[in-house]
């Protein structure tokens, strides 16, 4: 959860995922059963992102499941922002149209030497935000009426993070921010 935005609105999806990162900590044995009832009822109800990364501050992210950890986001329009504390998955399905796709690795946990995206994107932006030692591939990735913004892959001598991007862009836009 973007710790810059306390006071930004929590969504369903927010609160699953505080309530799965409770769930796992209590199953680590890092919470009681009573702390974890208390915990899960306030994530419930919580109303902001500030609210919700309280009841997880004090908890470690959940290592990425190795072979089986895969984000799929399938969206039409709108915008997919992923910032802050996050846990990298080995793989990353998009399958968007009209839609803006943030990645931010700044802060990210990051579980693996390699992510492979697969995309699927029509009329859409993706935006990569990280430091100079995540290197992304685009050998994989058919590019259709789109542009493609990256640095040079010999910026990181060895990259902490090896981005595979493959899949087809259609009238849309890759491009990478360094943080």
């Amino acid at each position: 959860m973007p710790k810059d935005l306390p006071d930004l609105r929590a969504s369903h999806e927010d609160r699953d995922r505080a309530v799965d990162a409770l769930r796992v900590a209590a199953g680590d044995g890092r919470l009681d059963a009573e702390e974890l009832d208390t915990r899960l009822e306030i994530a419930l109800s919580a109303r902001t992102l500030g609210e919700l990364a309280e009841l997880t501050a004090d908890l470690p992210v959940a290592p990425a499941a190795k072979g089986r950890d895969v984000l799929v986001v399938k969206q039409h329009g709108g915008k997919y922002v992923r910032e802050g504390r996050w846990s990298v998955p080995e793989r990353i399905e998009l399958r968007t149209s009209e839609c803006r796709i943030t990645l931010d690795f700044t802060h990210a946990v990051i579980t693996s030497d390699v992510l492979r995206i697969e995309t699927d994107m029509v009329h859409g932006k993706l935006v990569f935000v990280g430091s100079p030692d995540i290197v992304i591939d685009t050998d994989g990735l058919n590019v259709i009426y789109a542009k493609v913004k990256l640095r040079p892959k010999n910026s990181a001598a060895k990259p902490r993070l090896r981005i595979e991007l493959v899949g087809n862009l259609l009238h849309a836009k890759v491009i990478e921010r360094r943080a």
